[in-house]
């Protein structure tokens, strides 16, 4: 059968299963049918995955003509990436210098300080990050044959994979030492919200702010130090013991996952749904890390910034007065921050918050709220930036322990994700009523990351006694 005969076909066995589905007292022939239908359904969305993948490589092969002779630019579905290196036999160097040919071949689609991560991270080798580890994800994942192999196993239990295909994915695996998801999908490096998230703006505030770093370990360890002291000593005489106290600091990585269901209709069109992979992920993962760096409690879970500073009662001011907050309190908070913090330091805080501080600018000039308009008409106090998250608590008003804002160097924040998403596919759902497939598919995001404190020193935070 034609592109369109399948097409055609594969509506008419959906249409078949979804009648099927339909029955509320399903007789032993008719669940026999619609058993036979599903595999016929498998069986022919895989033909029809493989004649679309076909189609778009041709396409992609003509593009590429057509801009060799002309001379343009021209966009490409698949990118044309291929390496003949033997990972099992080659050096680190060469790993990781085929790697960085890639990134300069394929990195198109990435934004310059994205590259730039990247690249730094194939470049790097210390206890908390493998170079060599994320190369061989790139030149494993960033082929043609992988990423039509991956996009059809996003939406097919039983994928038809070409044999290159197949040895795409089955040397993805070889090389994935330590996966979370032994049975899932290595997603391509250049939509891996892991590594590509690591830098630039995520829409945010904590997390845009905070220093990103990638790991390829369970841990991310850091070293941290109130600071040297200097002093004055005489002429020839022995020096005295300003020696700061080093500390090493560690960010546990926890296992964060999403669902995302999906019809069999969506899952028809795979070339066009693997196309939104990077939205999905990207979404799925920041709506999640846009929370916790905020309200994370520590608690089988990182430790957002309120949670990680609320147990420290050095960094914590309290309000004037129990139940009230106003400039004298924000007056206090800045003062009580470290000199070297100021100059880099930020305001996290709810719009109610804002909101509250914004009238006491209006009658109480201490409060040194203003607007700066270079910066986009962004709130400023002290002449630090205001940034606002619904996810910060608001002052109610009332008595008894409650946090209100906090300042700071948000470089002091560590957001540790571990290089390397995977994803499952789920190939059928049910009804929880009545165990009846609902026509939908799903796959199964697993990444992970950590966030902490790491020089609590660096911040404060108001609190309502």
């Amino acid at each position: 059968m034609n592109l369109s005969e399948l097409r055609s076909k594969v509506a008419e066995v959906r249409d078949e299963i979804v009648t099927l589905s339909a029955i509320e007292e399903i007789t032993v022939e008719d669940d026999a049918i619609l058993t036979e239908s599903l595999a016929t359904f498998e069986t022919l969305s895989a033909e029809l995955a493989d004649v679309e993948a076909r189609n778009v490589r041709i396409e992609a092969a003509k593009a590429t003509i057509v801009e060799r002779a002309s001379g343009v630019d021209s966009v490409q579905i698949m990118k044309p990436t291929e390496t003949s290196l033997d990972m099992r036999t080659a050096t680190r160097s060469q790993i990781k210098d085929a790697a960085l040919k890639v990134l300069e071949l394929d990195g198109g689609d990435l934004a310059a300080r994205q590259g730039d991560n990247v690249d730094m991270l194939i470049r790097s080798q210390n206890g908390n990050v493998d170079g060599a580890s994320i190369a061989k994800r790139i030149l494993a994942t960033e082929t043609p044959a992988y990423r039509s192999a991956f996009a059809k196993a996003l939406t097919s239990s039983q994928p038809a994979w070409t044999s290159e295909e197949a040895r795409a994915i089955s040397e993805f695996r070889a090389q994935s030492e330590g996966t979370d998801s032994a049975g899932g999908f290595g997603v391509p490096v250049f939509i891996d919200s892991t590594i590509i998230l690591t830098s630039g703006n995520a829409g945010a505030p904590v997390y845009d702010l905070a220093r990103k770093v990638t790991v390829t370990t369970d841990e991310w360890k850091g070293v941290s130090s109130a600071g040297v002291s200097f002093s004055y000593d005489a002429e020839a005489a022995a020096v005295s013991d300003d020696s700061a106290t080093l500390a090493q600091p560690t960010i546990t990585v926890y296992k964060a996952a999403g669902f995302i269901p999906f019809s069999l209709e969506v899952g028809d069109d795979y070339p066009a749904f693997a196309a939104e992979m990077r939205r999905l992920l990207d979404g799925g993962y920041m709506d999640l890390v846009a929370e916790g760096t905020v309200t994370g409690s520590g608690s089988s879970k990182p430790f957002g910034i309120f949670a990680a500073l609320d147990a420290n009662t050095n960094v914590e001011v309290s309000v004037t007065t129990d139940g009230a907050f106003g400039a004298v309190d924000i007056l206090k908070l800045w003062k009580s921050l470290p000199e070297r913090a100021k100059g880099n330091a930020s305001w996290i805080m709810s719009t109610g918050v804002e909101n509250e501080i914004r009238k006491f600018a209006a009658g109480a000039s201490e409060a040194y709220y203003t607007v700066d308009l270079t910066m986009g008409g962004i709130g400023t106090l002290f002449g630090r930036p205001v940034y606002t998250t619904d996810y910060a608590p608001d002052f109610t008003g009332t008595t008894g322990a409650a946090n209100i804002c906090v300042v700071g160097d948000f470089s002091n924040f560590v957001v540790a994700n571990r290089a390397g998403m995977t994803v499952e596919l789920v190939p059928h759902l049910f009804d929880v009523t009545n165990n009846r497939p609902t026509g939908q598919r799903g796959f199964y995001a697993v990444a992970r990351h950590g966030y902490d404190s790491v020089n609590d020193l660096g911040f404060r935070i108001l609190q309502n006694t």
